[in-house]
């Protein structure tokens, strides 16, 4: 280490700006034991901005050379506090690296925050940020960082680093870069033995968010150079933002295959952005409003549930049933640990299976809309590769590739044509939906990736459908298949004529100009606000079953258990779990911390509505003809007591509960 006479000014004021601002992260640096490790030492680039405009307008102009001076002031700072600390079981570090956040600063501007796919020649060599998806994460490996050469003429000692351009070799300077009052002029140099040092390397791929890209638009992808303490912290899935500095590498030789440059940023700081939901923020004010809404309604809690639920493709007429049954997949029951330590699933899948015309692709496509996070794609469309993980080969080298259910990790994936889908591809995702992980083997690599994503699929019958048939026979997908859903909606386009007429007046009413929308949340919720709301009360509530609630769960689940002939493959356990996590869902719902009777009865009416042949008899009618009522707290009053009145009189619980 330099005596402080040797100091470079510039490296002075750096290491004046870490010690000022940044002199808890130097004083745990120091106290850690290990002293060959990276340590990351993080600034805010808006605090380096307000402190030294100058500077900070180097730092983001020649980041190679500035970034490089950081590292060393941050060495230097910590040689300060390190001296200060030596009784206080003080250990020097060797590699301390500054990573600078440029979230929030003024440079989180489209120049130097552009997406992937506009990243040109002209952003070549400045500090950049991108945001994208991880879709492949590279082996780590070990570079060459820097080696030590000596001049032969004056002694003196300088580091030479790699350049990434030529693939790392080494290019020596023209003459001795000797900072002397008389210039050396040397040109003979050379390697002084045992100074390489080598740094940790891995290679990520990330692509632009499916998202912010509009239609026809083709996802592009690029690389990113990850070093040192950055290695590992991210896989594929992951959304983050990386801030670093792009550069070019040469492509591999390939025979009849011209080498181009192909655009790589070497990361400086790497963000994940999964847990943070940085698209949806919730103000105070805004909460304030959910509260005001349940308030309005405390005593019709029901008809405020309906002016939620009229926000959920409020282009489709009516379909009731099928728009709670949206909301409840997408807010999800509470995941849970049981004794033997297994993960029980807190997320919900939906099957739709209808005639032509019935809607299915909008609910999709308005679906993808409110998840903060959504994948679609369509069955013919998708390999069980393309769905899963796929090996690919880079350099010689075997990665594995993010498919659309580990992409959609943490949110929503949507698969219309599902009946589309072949046998062999439909069979990967039984894991992926109950297990919520995808166990891979493929040319060499073995792990397992996390998968806890919402399945929401769609497909039509297998020609006309018949209500005597069993649904696995109606659309040919597999029994196993079939009970992890959680919701199986039938929509079955029965030419009623009263209800033609009233969709054809409200499809019709759609068009009129100069139709003012009533934006107020007592009728129809905007899409921003359902966002919020969902994204809200997943968060914010955990809803525990009340003794009440498990009580008629479990007697129907008897009842169901004990009638089912037709539908045995979806009168499993699991439908047991899905009573659950559907009565958790709608607790979330209604804005509550418990799981009531009012739920329980809830949960009930929608898996009655999967269900083709009904064990309680005619509560529930065709689903696609399902329509918001007048008054749904007095419509719910007469279901219930339908549903009390066959589970009391289910001979073996006849005191199961005390009607009211």
């Amino acid at each position: 280490m330099e005596t402080e006479d040797d100091v470079p000014l510039h490296l002075k004021s750096l290491a004046a700006f870490l010690i000022r601002h940044h002199s808890d992260q130097l004083r745990s640096i120091t106290l850690s034991p290990d002293p060959k490790l990276h340590y990351p030492l993080y600034i805010d680039f808006a605090e380096l901005m307000n402190e030294d405009p100058p500077l900070a307008h180097l730092v983001f102009s020649h980041p190679i050379d500035y970034l490089r001076f950081f590292d060393d002031a941050a060495l230097w700072a910590h040689k300060i506090v390190f001296d200060k600390l030596k009784f206080e079981k003080a250990v020097e570090k060797i590699f301390i690296h500054v990573r600078i956040n440029i979230s929030g600063s003024p440079l989180e501007c489209p120049e130097t925050f552009p997406s992937i796919g506009h990243v040109r020649v002209k952003h070549h060599g400045i500090l950049l940020t991108l945001k994208g998806t991880v879709i492949r994460s590279g082996a780590t490996k070990m570079y060459e960082g820097e080696r030590t050469y000596m001049c032969r003429k004056c002694k003196h000692m300088f580091p030479v680093y790699p350049e990434l351009e030529t693939r790392n070799s080494i290019v020596l300077p023209p003459s001795c870069p000797s900072q002397r009052s008389k210039p050396c002029e040397g040109t003979n140099f050379h390697y002084v033995e045992n100074t390489i040092i080598c740094h940790d390397y891995q290679e990520i791929k990330i692509q632009e968010s499916t998202q912010v890209l509009g239609v026809g638009v083709i996802p592009r992808s690029t690389l990113v150079i990850l070093k040192d303490d950055l290695v590992d912290i991210v896989k594929a899935g992951d959304d983050v933002i990386v801030t670093g500095i792009l550069t070019a590498k040469w492509s591999p030789d390939l025979r009849d295959v011209r080498c181009d440059l192909d655009p790589v940023l070497i990361a400086n700081h790497v963000r994940r952005t999964n847990e943070l939901k940085s698209d949806i923020d919730l103000p105070d004010d805004v909460i304030m409003q959910f509260k005001q809404f349940w308030l309005e309604f405390k005593d019709t809690p029901l008809k405020g549930r309906n002016a939620v639920l009229r926000g959920i493709c409020p282009q489709v007429f009516g379909l009731f049933t099928v728009k709670l049954a949206v909301a409840l997949t997408l807010i999800g029951g509470v995941q849970h640990v049981d004794a033997s330590g297994t993960k029980v699933r807190g997320e919900s899948h939906l099957l739709l299976v209808g005639d032509p015309g019935t809607g299915k692709s909008q609910f999709l496509k308005f679906a993808a809309k409110l998840s903060n996070r959504s994948v679609i794609t369509t069955g013919l469309g998708s390999t069980s590769a393309g769905l899963t993980v796929t090996a690919v080969k880079d350099g010689g080298e075997w990665m594995l590739e993010a498919g659309a259910l580990v992409l959609a990790d943490g949110g929503l994936c949507c698969i219309d044509e599902f009946d589309s889908m072949r046998e062999h591809d439909r069979a990967t995702i039984h894991e992926a939906m109950e297990q919520q992980t995808i166990s891979v083997a493929k040319a060499g690599l073995v792990t397992t990736l996390s998968t806890k994503t919402v399945v929401f699929g769609a497909t039509n019958p297998k020609g006309h459908y018949d209500p005597d048939q069993s649904l696995s026979v109606n659309t040919t997908l597999s029994g196993p298949l079939l009970s992890r859903f959680d919701i199986v909606l039938v929509l079955l386009d029965t030419k009623n004529p009263e209800w033609d007429a009233v969709v054809s007046s409200h499809i019709l009413a759609e068009g009129e100009p100069g139709k003012e929308k009533d934006e107020h949340l007592a009728h129809i919720w905007p899409l921003a606000m359902l966002r919020r709301y969902i994204h809200f009360v997943k968060g914010y509530f955990r809803p525990v079953l009340t003794k009440e609630a498990e009580k008629v769960i479990s007697s129907y689940y008897q009842l169901q258990r004990r009638s089912a002939t037709q539908n045995a493959a979806r009168t499993t356990v699991r439908m047991l779990e899905s009573l659950i996590r559907l009565a958790q869902a709608h607790a979330r719902l209604m804005f509550r911390n418990e799981v009531t009777r009012l739920d329980a009865i809830t949960a009930i009416l929608c898996i009655e509505s999967s269900m083709t042949t009904s064990a309680i008899v005619d509560s529930v009618g065709n689903a696609l003809h399902s329509n918001f009522t007048e008054n749904p707290d007095q419509e719910y009053a007469k279901q219930e007591r339908l549903i009390l009145e066959k589970l009391k009189s289910f001979e073996e619980f006849p005191d199961i509960i005390s009607m009211e």
